[in-house]
């Protein structure tokens, strides 16, 4: 059904909980793995005067530190799965829709939140953004913390869904 999965990490207990269901379903149906994630960098106007230097030192560590999740989630992967990573200096929405896109991905495996509260507000919903945009189907995995490892997962087969037209799963 499915041969080129995408999943989209951050390193959120959300994105941890979307690794493992897209590592099950590779495994399930023979599929290729690309792992994605994005360098949160500071803005722009970061770098004039004097705070440029604390920017550009900030960038080198989220970079550094989004190397390293690609790293580890990799390590996750089983040898017996077909297995790329892409690390994206651009914003990720655009970023992740290009790389559906391009990469020819028949469907993108998600959380449904980010690293947080603050960086929600500030960035939006990485997850909203993709499932409405996207030409392949979204599975937003949900890590539910009250429950243990469980998970409850939505999947959209098209673009134009919303989150309670979504087909509603639990893992």
């Amino acid at each position: 059904m499915f041969r080129n999965i995408l999943v989209a990490i951050d390193g959120s207990p959300d994105s941890d909980q979307a690794l493992t269901q897209a590592i099950d379903l590779a495994e399930s149906e023979h599929s290729r793995l690309t792992l994605f994630s994005a360098v949160a960098t500071p803005p722009a106007g970061a770098y004039i005067g004097a705070g440029g230097g604390v920017a550009a030192t900030l960038a080198r560590d989220a970079e550094a530190e989004t190397e390293k999740l690609l790293r580890t989630a990799a390590q996750r992967v089983p040898d017996r799965v077909s297995l790329s990573t892409v690390l994206s200096r651009e914003p990720v929405r655009h970023a992740l829709i290009r790389q559906i896109e391009e990469g020819a991905h028949d469907v993108v495996v998600m959380g449904s939140r980010g690293r947080g509260a603050v960086r929600s507000v500030l960035l939006g919903s990485v997850s909203h953004y993709v499932l409405h945009h996207s030409s392949v189907p979204v599975l937003i995995v949900h890590a539910d913390a009250e429950r243990g490892p469980h998970s409850s997962a939505a999947l959209s087969g098209n673009r134009a869904a919303t989150d309670r037209e979504a087909i509603h799963a639990s893992a």
